[in-house]
């Protein structure tokens, strides 16, 4: 599926993919994640997009994003929109798919490979698009999960898929047990 010497880049829709990884039970590693497609070829670039909660002190994926800025990924962030429902529940928008296609079409002319993490049937036209212009597209989500984390159209379309469980072993680390806090550990040792 990968050829040693074709150039590619990484697009990853990084909400999209923390699902998927969760639905399967495990948790992405980064590191290892771009490692190994620095082996399957020449890697370009590797795209991450996220929205991020502006008005937020502490955003649970500040971390991350700060990590993978300053290890190798392109990071591409905005600010989510924060709204209440009709049932009165907060909820929080932040759809990133139009910077990842714009980025993805402004490098095809450089590109031998896209890879794709997302199962969002929006990106079909996206995928037909840079094929019609040369470029393989591989498109790694999971049909493992319930329920599947992959449109039809979208897996159809793509030149290769890549079942993110099958990848378990080669990116993925357990995921982390939730932090027990101090008073938590001291009511139980009482009770």
């Amino acid at each position: 599926m990968f050829y040693k010497d074709e150039r590619l880049a990484l697009f990853i829709d990084g909400s999209n993919l923390y699902a998927a990884g969760k639905a399967l039970g495990f948790d992405i590693d980064y590191k290892l994640l771009r490692q190994e497609f620095m082996r399957r070829g020449k890697l370009l670039r590797a795209f991450y997009y996220t929205a991020l909660l502006e008005n937020d002190d502490y955003s649970p994926i500040r971390p991350l994003v700060d990590w993978l800025h300053y290890n190798g990924y392109s990071m591409v962030t905005k600010a989510a929109k924060e709204y209440t429902d009709s049932m009165g529940r907060r909820k929080v928008k932040g759809n990133m798919d139009i910077e990842l296609a714009v980025d993805a079409m402004e490098l095809a002319p450089r590109l031998d490979h896209a890879v794709l993490f997302s199962g969002d049937g929006d990106f079909r036209p996206l995928v037909e698009s840079l094929q019609r212009q040369g470029v393989r597209v591989s498109i790694v989500s999971t049909i493992r999960s319930q329920p599947p984390m992959i449109a039809d159209e979208l897996r159809r379309q793509a030149d290769n898929f890549i079942e993110l469980d099958e990848l378990r072993d080669v990116i993925g680390r357990p995921p982390r047990e939730p932090r027990v806090e101090r008073s938590e550990v001291v009511e139980n040792a009482h009770s």
